[in-house]
């Protein structure tokens, strides 16, 4: 998709941050991105309905601390954060997808909604409180699905990533939620319990409910951070 795609424009509906609260309809919240983002919604954004639900299921208390995992225009964060008391993070590996996000953060007021351009790899999981992931690695091995040819796409990065996450998960606290939107949710370790669903079970709420097996708990000389550490169940979904 050529660079000059996400030239931003003016949105006609949507002015300021207030009205993000009443946006119940994705083709009205859409309208604050440029023509190619909105192209994109029905396919890669999370839906409204859906990141106010997610979003009220993960905040449990004031300042609960959010992921989300592959942010893409930060769609879930700004509702999350205009419709919680949660303070909500994306990551995005695309500098334009962060930089459009950013730009509607700070043009928008948006409180407690940070972007960061980066590699979700690159991101302590310890930082934040709870998760959110709508598919964030299928790309690497649906190429229908492919937003642009912006970043490296490729199966064995599905692999990767999705056992990075995976890792992660293991080592956060008992009691930690995260939320799925579509896929098979391969990212969510055996410690979690799906405890609710909801939108015909394309939504879920996982709960640690168990202790991270012993594998997954860094020894005296092993990193936290050992890629290599823990098996990975999703080996087995990729073939090269």
């Amino acid at each position: 998709m050529p660079a000059s795609s996400f030239k931003a424009t003016k949105s006609p509906r949507i002015q300021s941050g207030n009205e993000f609260l009443q946006a119940f309809k994705d083709h009205e919240f859409d309208q604050i991105y440029p023509e190619a983002i909105r192209r994109l919604s029905t396919t890669h954004w999370s839906p409204v309905n859906v990141c106010r639900m997610a979003a009220q299921l993960l905040v449990v208390e004031p300042g609960t601390k959010v992921l989300d995992i592959g942010c893409g225009p930060g769609k879930f964060c700004v509702i999350g954060a205009t419709t919680t008391k949660g303070h909500f993070t994306g990551v995005e590996q695309r500098e334009k997808l962060a930089r459009i996000a950013r730009d509607m953060v700070r043009k928008h007021n948006i409180p407690r909604a940070d972007i960061v351009h980066g590699n979700t790899q690159d991101v302590n999981f310890r930082d934040f409180d709870a998760f959110y992931l709508f598919n964030p690695f299928q790309e690497n091995i649906l190429p229908s699905l492919r937003i642009d040819y912006d970043v490296e796409l490729e199966p064995q990065l599905y692999t990767d990533y999705t056992a990075h996450v995976q890792q992660q998960l293991m080592r956060m606290p008992m009691a930690t939620r995260v939320v799925t939107y579509c896929g098979d949710c391969t990212e969510i370790p055996d410690c979690y319990a799906c405890v609710k669903t909801a939108f015909n079970e394309k939504l879920k709420l996982w709960v640690k409910k168990h202790p991270a097996p012993d594998y997954a708990r860094p020894g005296p000389q092993q990193s936290a951070d050992d890629k290599d550490a823990i098996p990975s169940r999703v080996s087995e979904l990729v073939t090269a």
